[in-house]
């Protein structure tokens, strides 16, 4: 994010502030050039340039345009749209970003965007805030809502009862289309979007479904509980983890499901634009958790925050670096005497690493999908090894090779040396090769078992494996093998 002082438009009354030319680039992201512009009538305080530029902007694209501005530039918005912010765009809001802009809000201008969520994405905009904040603004909420929002927010996080939406359309059995048709049109307390009507047993747990299609294409006179179809009803339990829920979505090609609570009674449903947003947390906390970063971590963090939240994987990572250090030195004396194997053994580890890392992504991707199950555990820690070892043959014989030309061509040593020395790089590259691939499969499988999350966990121990093993194998392989000769 750049701190220089935007770049003024021509004139205030420049077609930049009439019409919305030019607010994306050819990414279909946020021109630099729109965003000065932005900038600029916010530090002129001009408010009717700021609607001119953005009164047809999508709440996510305004959403991501108030992420792109400095943060006096967002205060001086907030101050200038009276201390509030629409709420279709306070939802859309970046989690890291979300909390600051609701410090600067007032307290009961975001209880009233929040009265005009949806219960779900209500509960999104307030669950990151801390407890304090989180009561000083549900104090300024109406009671019905407030009831629903602490409900929720009082659920595990990443559950189905924490995503879900309270607000539904259920109907008995017994009525008929003409009868819901009715009530859907005289009723306002309906979700803004919904696909299927739920059918209800007289204790209110779910028995069936009808879609909207269906019954449109019906006849009035026609009976619900004969057109409601009970083998695509999916009921999601309350306490189902998030990424379930959205493993059901995929597999049973869901567009809709309810939710129910622990007595099997229809509490609310989740739809399938809440499992596209569940599936993109996911995945960003999968990518950053094999990082090493904290899944919180933003680009709107402050620099000691960011810090903090890196600290300590790479603190661990320096531990296994310091072990690998120790294999190295054990061998010290072998490197002493053969100063090209300080050269090569950093090629064996890397290619290890590498393909210890390819092998760690696929099984936490497949682990995440249920595609990797106890059921074909076996075959692919097999096929993985496989894989491995042939790559390991193939990368020993192109490496062998090289290392032993360049060893002969150099100067260092007589052809049998060469030979002995390629000799002993191909070994150590198949092994710690097959090793990667060994390790790469089991270390998250292992973790998943033990109850860890293998995204969070594995990176470092497979790069921790792959290491040691490299090092280790190549240089002991060395000291027997060449030093006798040397």
């Amino acid at each position: 994010m750049s701190e220089t002082t935007p770049a003024k438009p021509p004139s205030k009354d420049s077609a930049a502030l009439e019409t919305t030319d030019g607010q994306f680039d050819a990414n279909l992201t946020l021109s630099a050039e729109f965003v000065r512009s932005v900038s600029w009538v916010i530090e002129v305080r001009d408010s009717d340039g700021f609607a001119a530029l953005t009164h047809d902007l999508h709440p996510a694209d305004m959403a991501d345009l108030i992420g792109l501005l400095r943060d006096e530039d967002r205060l001086a918005l907030i101050d200038m749209l009276g201390g509030a912010l629409p709420s279709d765009v306070l939802a859309e809001l970046d989690d890291d970003l979300r909390e600051s802009v609701i410090e600067a809000l007032h307290p009961q201008k975001v209880a009233e965007a929040i009265s005009e969520l949806e219960t779900d994405d209500a509960t999104f905009v307030l669950e990151d805030l801390d407890k304090e904040k989180q009561a000083e603004i549900l104090a300024e909420v109406p009671l019905e809502d407030r009831l629903a929002l602490r409900a929720a927010l009082d659920c595990e996080e990443e559950s189905a009862g924490r995503v879900m939406q309270r607000e539904f359309f259920a109907a008995p059995s017994y009525w008929t289309v003409g009868q819901i048709i009715d009530r859907l049109r005289s009723t306002e307390e309906l979700p803004d979007r919904f696909y299927e009507v739920f059918v209800v047993d007289p204790t209110n747990k779910p028995v069936g479904a009808v879609a909207l299609s269906t019954l449109l294409k019906s006849q009035r006179t026609s009976v619900i509980g004969d057109l409601m179809s009970s083998r695509d009803l999916h009921a999601i339990p309350l306490t189902m983890d998030q990424e379930e829920v959205a493993y059901w979505f995929e597999q049973y090609n869901l567009i809709s499901a309810p939710v129910v609570d622990e007595a099997g009674r229809l509490v609310g449903m989740i739809t399938v634009d809440d499992v596209v947003e569940m599936v993109r947390e996911e995945t960003h906390e999968d990518m950053l958790a094999l990082g090493g970063v904290e899944a919180d971590t933003g680009l709107s963090d402050t620099v000691i925050a960011t810090v903090r939240s890196r600290f300590s994987w790479l603190a661990i990572n320096l531990t296994t670096a310091i072990l690998a250090s120790l294999v190295i030195a054990l061998f010290g004396a072998a490197i002493e005497q053969i100063v090209a194997l300080a050269i090569l053994m950093p090629i064996v580890a890397s290619m290890g690493g590498n393909a210890g890392t390819q092998t760690l992504t696929v099984a936490v991707r497949a682990l995440a999908t249920k595609d990797l199950t106890p059921a074909n555990a076996a075959r692919i820690v097999y096929r993985e090894a496989q894989v491995g070892l042939l790559n390991g043959v193939i990368f020993a014989i192109i490496m062998g090779v090289l290392a032993g030309l360049w060893y002969f061509l150099s100067g260092w040593g007589a052809a049998p040396e060469a030979i002995r020395l390629g000799m002993v790089v191909g070994a150590a590259m198949t092994i710690n090769l097959f090793a990667a691939g060994l390790a790469g499969i089991l270390v998250p499988i292992g973790l998943q078992r033990a109850g860890a999350d293998p995204a969070v966990s594995s990176a470092v121990f497979v790069t921790t494996v792959t290491d040691v093993v490299g090092f280790f194998v190549f240089l002991g392989l060395a000291a027997a093998i060449l030093l006798p000769a040397a």
